[in-house]
């Protein structure tokens, strides 16, 4: 392993599952100033050139992912990975040790309606497809599914839960909220957006990946028992994720 002269400045991408942290990654990854290794605790990523990293303790792994990678560009000027929410509770801990680590910028993507979150991650798992490329042709949908009223509370709760941990565990300057929603409508001036925070020059030609959008259904004709999860939300702080207007298309 080849420790970098240089070290370029660390970032990681933060989320719920399912919320477009890959597909913020992924254009990351388009400019040439910027490198993001995938997700750091996720034991079947294939990016991870030390399969046997996470036997490592939460310091020497931050170290061996910010400090320590092999084949450092000459030129990287940002060096990430990416993080969703149930691998912290994998390993207790390791969200205090990376919130003490130096000079760590933070982008924080969000959904502003978590069902959909919810929904498209019971997708992949049913199905297995995780991600949709544009050189597959598959016209088939993923697989409607039928939600657990108390499923839906709890990973309501978590994300909520994990979003506000991380404003507080973070100075403001250090810490980029931004909407998938809006990386989806306007992805180039969203990007452009967390490159300004990074500290980087926006790119002047528009930044692509050969992810695709997997679902193009409303919840409601893809969540089986939607009516019901309705009518039980329909009085509470989570009756707006089935309002018509908060739902939207996913990658």
């Amino acid at each position: 392993m080849n420790v970098t002269t240089r070290l370029a400045e660390p970032f990681v991408i933060l989320g719920m599952p399912r919320s477009g942290t890959h597909y913020l990654e992924a254009l990351l990854n388009q400019h040439p100033e910027v490198h993001s290794s995938g997700e750091l605790l996720n034991a079947y990523d294939e990016n991870w050139s030390n399969k046997d990293r996470l036997l490592l303790p939460d310091r020497e792994l931050l170290a061996y992912a910010y400090c320590s990678l092999p084949r450092i560009d000459k030129n990287l000027l940002r060096i990430g990975c990416k993080i969703n929410e149930p691998q912290f509770e994998e390993r207790p801990g390791f969200f205090d040790e990376l919130a003490r680590w130096p000079g760590l910028r933070v982008i924080f993507l969000k959904r502003r309606n978590t069902l959909e979150s919810l929904r498209s991650l019971v997708q992949a798992r049913q199905s297995g497809k995780w991600l949709k490329l544009r050189s597959i042709h598959d016209a088939a949908p993923p697989p409607s599914v039928r939600l657990r009223i108390e499923d839906c509370e709890i990973y309501f709760q978590k994300a909520e839960q994990f979003l506000s941990k991380v404003r507080a565990s973070f100075a403001p300057f250090n810490l980029l909220v931004i909407d998938y929603e809006d990386l989806i409508s306007d992805t180039n001036a969203c990007l452009s957006h967390v490159l300004r925070f990074m500290g980087l020059a926006p790119l002047q030609r528009v930044l692509e990946t050969a992810i695709e959008r997997q679902e193009t259904r409303s919840l409601e004709r893809s969540i089986q028992n939607y009516d019901e999860l309705r009518l039980h939300f329909q009085d509470g702080p989570y009756s707006k994720f089935f309002d018509d207007a908060c739902q939207h298309v996913e990658l």
